[in-house]
């Protein structure tokens, strides 16, 4: 009696452990297949300081930019950790979790040493144009050599959650979208006006794109741009008539209104609409575009959108952070945030979807400004580095030792150095010593330096993390505070400076814990921190680290 009590409790809980795990095990499935958002959407701003944020924050609706803010987790001390701080290596780091020492995006553009030419960030001359005759359209991801979040994510779906990339520039839509992207599209101007791809992704536009291009619909963003408000009410920024702005060519003053069919002739054509809010606009309905035709978040496989709102960085270098058309910008801006998210909303489902927002680098005070308010700041002219030609002849008997300088570096003729018996670090010392006493460069340091020693912050770090061996010239260098390499007016940016280093860093959504920090993070935490949620491999890459309170 008591031996079949026994094995009728054994039984029992063998049942009862069999049912519990079966449950817990469909639970669990169920749990995670619940809590993965059916869509993520990485939005990157060109040219967006994070003091944006708050600098405009009196004027923006409480549902774009702020809804983001307070209703998700803002990391408010959020920096790049590498210089330089341009478009394309940007965009890179940001969805590889990595820097150009390992991604390999140095630059927009950069000397290439085994083909003595300058190359862009994404031509690639195996592909050709999509779409349009554009000029620079043989485009791939290529040139960039590791994989991105939304690569992952297709590896981890077996293909089968869709990735596309929106932006006017080539490299805003094909770095972040990855190698593995069902598109990537952009916007040629000039005579054209039409959105385009490469035969990287596809052969032919899809129906939905070829709608978009219709004439009529491009023509729509050819219209007054006039401020949004009252322009007596925008005094968090300076006069709209100034010094410090360049303008568009055909008008003698760069001050509100701005006729763009009057204009556009003489600004490139349908490039003009890239330099004012309404190239947003544009960015905007190309991607709603994108989410309805792609069905984009209608399965259960998590599907990919990165929208790089390109049109800010235009505006900035046209007319400099302090200007009325900058601070127009991003008001609008705040709109199409608020119109995005109103979709996303509508569309995909409250709770659906996750995005974050970030940007690809920040940018200065225009020179001439900081020196009126008495603040160090300077150019540097284009002659810069002509006596250093000369003192390298001097010291060594050639003309020829110096190949390129290009993105704060020297490239140095090697195989002349080694057909003359000399060493090449002693050449490269012998140039740090040289440039360091001229005007305007703060730092200076060989790439021996760079492979040689491991630095563990500063501004070493930032050039080291910069630093790609196969690609990086011979000596690197830095510039002071408040100096650039431009004209007069407007203004740039690529700096290991907080003004080109700080910007916003935002996730909203589905698995976002809300909150803020002042911890600082880096821009390579953003890939790591959205494949933790996601539970998906890391790109392989990646060298940030999880924001881990950002995620519940």
């Amino acid at each position: 009696m008591k031996f079949s009590k026994v094995i009728f409790l054994f039984l029992f809980l063998v049942v009862f452990s069999c049912k519990n795990n079966s449950d817990y095990s469909t639970a669990s499935t169920l749990d995670k297949s619940a809590s993965r958002p059916k869509l993520v959407v990485g939005v990157v701003v060109d040219q967006m300081r994070f003091d944006y944020l708050n600098r405009f924050k009196n004027k923006y609706t409480s549902n774009g930019f702020l809804k983001l803010i307070n209703q998700g987790y803002s990391c408010n001390n959020h920096h790049f950790n590498f210089i330089p701080t341009y478009t394309g290596p940007g965009h890179a780091s940001i969805f590889t979790g990595t820097t150009p020492s390992v991604h390999g995006i140095i630059g927009n553009s950069w000397y290439d040493k085994k083909t003595n030419s300058t190359v862009y960030c994404t031509t690639d001359k195996a592909y050709f144009p999509v779409g349009a005759a554009a000029k620079y359209g043989q485009v791939s991801p290529r040139k960039m050599k590791v994989t991105t979040l939304a690569d992952q994510n297709r590896l981890f779906t077996q293909m089968k959650g869709k990735t596309i990339g929106v932006s006017i520039k080539d490299r805003g839509a094909v770095f972040p979208s990855g190698h593995t992207a069902n598109g990537a599209y952009w916007f040629e101007g000039l005579n054209e006006g039409k959105w385009m791809t490469s035969t990287y992704y596809m052969d032919t536009l899809p129906q939905w794109v070829q709608d978009f291009n219709a004439p009529s619909k491009i023509a729509s963003y050819l219209k007054p741009w006039s401020t949004l408000y009252d322009i007596n009410l925008y005094d968090e920024s300076g006069p709209d008539l100034s010094n410090y702005e360049q303008g568009f060519k055909g008008k003698s003053t760069a001050e509100f209104p701005y006729d763009l069919n009057a204009l556009m002739e003489l600004n490139q054509g349908y490039d003009i609409i890239k330099s004012t809010p309404f190239g947003n606009t544009m960015i905007t309905d190309f991607a709603l575009s994108a989410i309805e035709a792609e069905n984009l978040g209608a399965d259960d496989y998590t599907d990919f959108l990165t929208v790089s709102y390109s049109s800010t960085d235009y505006i900035g270098h046209n007319f400099g952070i302090n200007s009325v058309e900058l601070q127009d910008a991003y008001l609008r801006l705040d709109l199409e945030i608020e119109r995005l998210l109103n979709y996303l909303d509508a569309n995909v489902g409250v709770g659906n979807y996750t995005l974050f927002l970030s940007s690809d680098h920040g940018a200065a005070d225009v020179p001439s400004f900081l020196t009126d308010m008495h603040i160090p700041s300077g150019y540097v002219p284009q002659n810069s580095f002509t006596s250093l030609y000369a003192s390298l002849q001097k010291k060594y008997g050639v003309s020829d030792l110096i190949k390129k300088i290009s993105n704060n570096q020297v490239f140095l003729n090697q195989e002349r150095i080694t057909a003359l018996k000399v060493e090449l670090e002693d050449v490269q010392k012998f140039v740090v010593n040289e440039i360091i006493n001229y005007p305007h460069i703060k730092k200076a340091y060989t790439a021996t330096t760079m492979q040689t020693r491991y630095f563990k912050e500063g501004v070493e770090k930032m050039l080291q993390n910069g630093y790609n061996q196969k690609m990086s010239g011979d000596v690197l260098f830095t510039l002071e505070s408040g100096v650039i390499s431009y004209g007069p007016k407007g203004t740039t940016h690529g700096s290991g400076f907080n003004y080109d280093t700080h910007v916003p860093l935002l996730f909203y959504g589905n698995g976002i814990q809300p909150g803020k920090t002042y911890e600082r993070t880096s821009v390579t935490d953003i890939a790591p921190t959205i494949s933790a949620l996601l539970g998906i491999a890391f790109p392989s890459g990646a060298t940030g680290t999880v924001i881990e309170e950002v995620i519940y």
